[in-house]
């Protein structure tokens, strides 16, 4: 994905141009695999703002001497300096040639200040000026191939909740941990290349616990079980969230599910270009509210996906700001009844112009196993 990278980079020098910065030193990996496709443990990346052809010249990849072969072949595209100490080593580079380093911006939010006096060192002729958040805010806008890797992705996690199903993975008598485990090895099957997160498996009285982390627990008839899990593809996270019923659902769960897929619906259908993050939350917040059950409904409506499995921005009361178009996010309103049960649905969809595209797919109806 050159092409899309170079992209990136170009959409970045437009960022530092506007801040009067010569070049930024990128160290955080998740955003030099962003700007470059590069993998590796280590590395650092300085990207120069002057004009396109000169700037992509200049710019720089540098890591030590296990990544040589693979820098070579994931970033064909840039020059490469091979050193351990891979940011001192660029902001010795800095030093070298000042007189395209007068300004040279750094990622604040994830360089210590111990890091920082060792790069306020090695370049001291240049002013460091803190430039946080820049990469991420261009990683909130997904590309479409970003999208398809997130389609890849979601669809991992759909064929694997399909198989566990068919064939008799979700039955009593077997134990949360065990239903995990088999639901991430489908998903494996499936073309992911990990878990996004630690699968959670939870059942009875254990899916009124939103993060319960699976564990000997037995399935049981009549029990509630939620699964949050969700795969890894080229980088990029699913997530989705299905809660299921061992048995014939008795009246309370029927209430109690219905209640939550009306709220996700909502939730789905609020998620707009330019709507505010809080209205986002509230279409669905209100909705359970209204139901009597608001103070069951524990956690912020949904999130960013992609790189990370939790990113900007927040559909949440307490998140600031609007979506766009291009944003992956989750919708995942939850009722949880203490000692009883609970119920979460959750869905990946990425922001269209119109209709938001919905990438998980599996049934949101409730299914009696």
């Amino acid at each position: 994905m050159p092409e899309s990278h170079g992209h990136r980079r170009t959409a970045l020098r437009a960022h530092l141009r506007e801040r009067e910065v010569d070049a930024m030193l990128v160290t955080d990996l998740l955003n030099i695999r962003y700007l470059t496709g590069f993998t590796g443990s280590n590395a650092a990346l300085l990207v120069h703002a002057e004009d396109e052809a000169t700037a992509e010249r200049r710019t720089v990849l540098c890591t030590d001497g296990r990544y040589r072969t693979q820098a070579g072949e994931q970033v064909p595209d840039l020059d490469h300096l091979i050193d351990r100490s891979s940011a001192p080593a660029l902001a010795r580079r800095v030093e070298s040639d000042i007189a395209h380093h007068r300004r040279v911006g750094f990622e604040s939010q994830h360089v210590t200040v111990d890091e920082l006096d060792v790069l306020a060192e090695a370049a001291a002729s240049a002013e460091l000026v803190r430039t946080p958040g820049l990469v991420e805010q261009l990683r909130l806008i997904k590309d479409e191939t970003e999208v398809e890797a997130l389609r890849r992705a979601c669809t991992a996690a759909d064929r694997a909740l399909a198989d566990l199903i068919e064939r008799g993975g979700l039955r009593p008598g077997r134990s949360e941990r065990e239903v995990a485990r088999d639901l991430e090895a489908r998903m494996l099957d499936h073309g992911a290349a990990a878990p996004s997160f630690e699968t959670i498996v939870a059942a009875g009285a254990n899916s009124a616990v939103p993060h319960h982390r699976p564990d000997d627990t037995v399935l049981a008839n009549g029990d509630f079980v939620k699964m949050d899990f969700g795969a890894l593809v080229d980088g990029y996270h699913s997530d989705m969230t299905r809660t299921v019923v061992l048995g014939s659902p008795a009246e309370w769960q029927r209430e109690i599910y219905d209640l939550v897929a009306a709220a996700q619906a909502a939730g789905r259908e609020a998620v707009r270009t330019d709507a505010d993050v809080r209205t986002v939350d509230s279409a669905a917040r209100t909705v359970i509210a209204d139901a009597g059950y608001g103070e069951q409904f524990l956690h912020g409506l949904g999130h960013g996906v992609g790189l990370q499995i939790h990113e900007a921005p927040a559909l949440s009361q307490r998140g600031n700001g609007t979506i766009g178009s291009g944003m992956a996010v989750t919708v995942e309103p939850g009722v949880y009844l203490p000692g009883h049960g609970g119920v979460r649905i959750e869905d990946t969809l990425v922001v269209r112009p119109s209709t938001p595209e919905l990438l998980t797919l599996t049934t949101k109806e409730l299914v009696a196993i």
